[in-house]
């Protein structure tokens, strides 16, 4: 219903409860149009970026990296957050490069999306990578990511398996197997 005015718009009150390193946490307190109020918890984040980066043979990249949240090694595609005041291209580019080693001399968007819009205002931008050449991995202090490649087939069996569990991986994967029709 684009277009439509949003019937949660009268803030009674802002409150913040955490400004992070990634992300800020605040309470709002609106004004329903029936008058009453209603409370909405919102992480705010800068948004990120993901990449398909796809080999000159049809094989994708995936990095596996440990990630403290889940308290475990995910397989996904490269990645990163908006926070150095570079566009998402440029931001992608960068942390390709940092996180797989690879170069892509043909760096296209795709699509934005939300990833959790029922409490989160993240939206990470999609690109595609290819003419990928190697440079070699420029890792921040602390991260530790393995490259790893595979097919378009063995990606969609992974997802069946669990072994890929990564939304904005499903997502890429789903993409770049629905833009390849004659794929299975």
């Amino acid at each position: 219903m684009a277009g439509e005015r949003n019937p949660e718009t009268a803030v009674v009150r802002h409150e913040v409860l955490h400004r992070g390193k990634v992300v800020d946490l605040f309470v709002d307190t609106i004004r329903l149009p029936s008058g009453k109020e209603a409370i909405r918890e919102v992480v705010h984040h800068p948004g990120g970026v993901v990449a398909i980066p796809i080999l000159d043979d049809g094989r994708v990249l995936l990095i596996r990296q440990f990630r403290y949240a889940p308290q475990k090694y995910i397989l996904e595609f490269p990645a990163g957050k908006l926070d150095s005041g570079q566009p998402p291209l440029e931001t992608m580019q960068r942390e390709l490069e940092e996180e797989t080693g690879y170069h892509s001399g043909d760096l296209r968007y795709v699509l934005s999306f939300h990833t959790s819009p029922g409490f989160c205002d993240e939206v990470i931008h999609l690109f595609t990578a290819s003419d990928l050449t190697h440079a070699g991995q420029r890792l921040e202090e602390g991260e530790h990511i393995l490259v790893e490649s595979y097919s378009l087939e063995e990606c969609l069996h992974m997802i069946r398996t669990g072994d890929i569990a990564d939304a904005k991986t499903i997502l890429g994967l789903l993409w770049h197997r629905f833009q390849n029709p004659d794929f299975l």
